[in-house]
């Protein structure tokens, strides 16, 4: 006889306490696999796929897309036991072929045990339904009984087949908005619908309307409230403490990066992969850290402790379509620049697909951050709590710059550099900044002190 067994929201590490429901991967009826991933959540750190350690049919859903749920809740309930498998079905019941009986997750994020995606199964035979002596789950379970009679889809764009959108991002930012993606043209390649497309058709249905009763005129004067959650909002908790907590400062220099950028050129020209600038900066920072290790470290407020950390694990700023977010290169300090540019290539990928894991936005000790990329030469940046520095890159521009004695246009950064001043004072964070600017004015330095 099927068992019923309630999969619950689980800890997904990294202290997250909720997770929003960005899109079922299942639905009511249909048959899973052991750890096949049946939902899609995203957390203050990433979007993730969320797998279900039972192998049977789906018999109800908790929640609806969109809607906030703590660790804990009930996500699914699963009819488990052949009995409750329709015949024809029973080979997509675990992933491994060992039958339905519920065993321990795989772990979360493991591409290894994915099986294929969901199979949408009609019961041919005499209804299923649970034992009498099977305890109820929280909410009502919906039984897989005969076929169920053809029924209109909720959404009409769905019946009429397959919409040119792959964000499931942009697919909630219209349904939440009440745009009908069918009647989109994308701007993306071969017309995928892009985040751009939906703005724009919300900013048209937005356009200014009839006068409204005075009640809604009132609500309307207190514009656009947008909440503070998920990304953003562990965003702004982050910011918000590094400035209540550390005592920061921040100290800049110009530098002359055309010996930098020739020197790039030279080894791009030499075949093999790229290597991009940040590679490059990441690399003078690491062999920065070696001379000035207090500048990767933390503070223990409660042992009122600096904790200098042995390994450099680099974050960088990366702005994707959810926010600002800081992927960690882990153990930088054994990297070459091939390696670094190839880590950040794939990172960056990641983050801005949505698929980043927590466990690659945590963990750093020391962030760099080129907002150079929005055309800016300067900033003053906001360390990355706990860290103790991170080091801003302005964009690299012609300037006119007395090179040898004479005036000369050259290629020109800004530098910036906040610190805690708890763990070292102006004179560390100065010539840790101008270590950094030597080496980017003549990379040279840097081959002398490895």
């Amino acid at each position: 006889m099927p068992q019923v067994m309630e999969f619950k929201l689980p800890d997904l590490g990294e202290g997250l306490t909720e997770a929003e429901i960005v899109r079922w991967l299942v639905a009511v009826g249909d048959v899973v696999a052991i750890d096949q991933p049946v939902v899609e959540v995203e957390t203050a750190k990433a979007m993730v796929e969320v797998p279900c350690p039972y192998g049977g049919v789906v018999t109800a859903r908790f929640g609806e897309e969109g809607e906030e749920l703590p660790v804990g809740a009930p996500l699914i309930t699963v009819a488990v036991g052949a009995q409750s498998v329709p015949a024809g079905a029973a080979e997509v019941t675990a992933a491994d072929g060992t039958g339905d009986a519920p065993r321990p997750l795989i772990g979360y994020g493991s591409d290894h045990s994915r099986p294929a995606r969901r199979r949408r199964v009609r019961p041919v035979t005499a209804a299923v339904s649970a034992p009498a002596a099977a305890p109820a789950p929280a909410a009502p379970v919906a039984v897989v009984a005969a076929p169920p009679a053809p029924a209109a889809p909720a959404d009409p764009a769905a019946a009429a087949g397959p919409v040119p959108v792959i964000s499931p991002l942009v697919r909630k930012l219209a349904k939440d908005g009440g745009v009908d993606l069918r009647a989109l043209h994308g701007s993306g390649p071969e017309g995928l619908i892009l985040r751009a497309d939906v703005e724009a058709a919300l900013a048209a249905l937005r356009a200014p309307a009839p006068a409204p009763a005075p009640a809604a005129a009132a609500v309307a004067a207190q514009g656009e409230r947008i909440p503070l959650k998920g990304l953003r909002g562990a965003v702004a908790e982050k910011l918000s403490r590094s400035r209540s907590e550390i005592p920061d400062a921040t100290c800049w220099v110009d530098a002359d990066a055309t010996e930098l950028m020739a020197a790039r050129a030279a080894m791009n020209a030499v075949g093999g992969p790229k290597i991009s600038v940040l590679a490059l900066l990441a690399r003078i920072c690491t062999a920065a850290l070696a001379k000035y290790p207090e500048l990767n470290s933390t503070v223990d407020l409660a042992a009122k402790e600096i904790v200098r950390l042995p390994s450099v694990h680099l974050g960088f700023a990366a702005q994707t379509e959810r926010g600002l977010v800081v992927p960690v290169v882990r153990d930088a300090q054994g990297r070459n620049p091939e390696s670094l540019s190839a880590e950040f290539a794939r990172l960056t990928e990641l983050a801005r697909s949505g698929r980043l894991a927590p466990a690659d936005l945590t963990g750093g000790t020391f962030t760099l951050n080129n907002y150079g990329v929005f055309g800016v030469d300067g900033s003053t940046p906001i360390i990355n709590h706990p860290e103790a520095a991170m080091l801003g890159v302005g964009r690299i521009i012609d300037k006119p710059w007395v090179h040898e004695g004479q005036l000369a246009v050259r290629k020109v950064v800004q530098l910036s550099l906040t610190f805690d001043h708890r763990v070292c004072d102006g004179g560390t964070a100065g010539g840790f900044l101008r270590y950094v600017a030597d080496c980017v004015e003549s990379p040279a330095v840097l081959l002398r002190t490895l």
